[in-house]
């Protein structure tokens, strides 16, 4: 077993590993399937041939509740199976929080380019667009800081999916 992890994953908003193993993939799901259910006090989710998604079981829920997504993949060359793992809140708080950054990023721009335009031909029709700019800065700042909260909120239960793959992979190889 062979397990990458690089400096960049430990700073990503959506931290990824990739796990090379002998196990086939749908041996992997079988085994899978079986370790959740031993460790079904602590863990749930939801395991097929090519994908599984995994959570830890807590008793707060909170927006940011990490998930871990196995994606399986056979390796042609080497003909070995490659697990790779994102570590992440659920796809549709991760959809929400890249929504407000896209949305707020886009007003941005508009609002300090309608500000610049103003100031270049001396008008005075949009005297607001340099604090909507200030504001739609804030906003952006608030969701980054909604979003940094969230995964130290999480970082625990993060721990717990990273030990429950690694655990996984050990127990099937030994």
């Amino acid at each position: 077993m062979q397990i990458e992890q690089t400096a960049l994953d430990n700073i990503r908003a959506r931290p990824r590993f990739k796990i090379i193993t002998d196990i086939s993939r749908e041996d992997y799901a079988v085994l899978l399937k079986n370790f959740l259910r031993e460790k079904s006090a602590h863990y749930s989710g939801s395991i097929n041939s090519e994908t599984a998604i995994i959570s830890v079981k807590s008793e707060s829920d909170t927006y940011w509740k990490p998930c871990l997504s196995l994606r399986t993949e056979h390796d042609e060359e080497e003909n070995k199976t490659v697990i790779r793992g994102v570590f992440g809140p659920t796809s549709a708080v991760w959809t929400f929080f890249m929504f407000l950054y896209f949305i707020f990023s886009i007003l941005w721009m508009v609002f300090i380019t309608v500000w610049f335009v103003e100031k270049q031909i001396n008008s005075h029709d949009f005297p607001w667009a340099f604090s909507a700019s200030l504001v739609t800065l804030l906003c952006l700042a608030a969701t980054y800081a909604a979003t940094r909260y969230g995964q130290y909120k999480a970082k625990l239960e993060m721990q717990k999916l990273r030990e429950f793959a690694e655990e996984s992979i050990l127990t099937f190889e030994s």
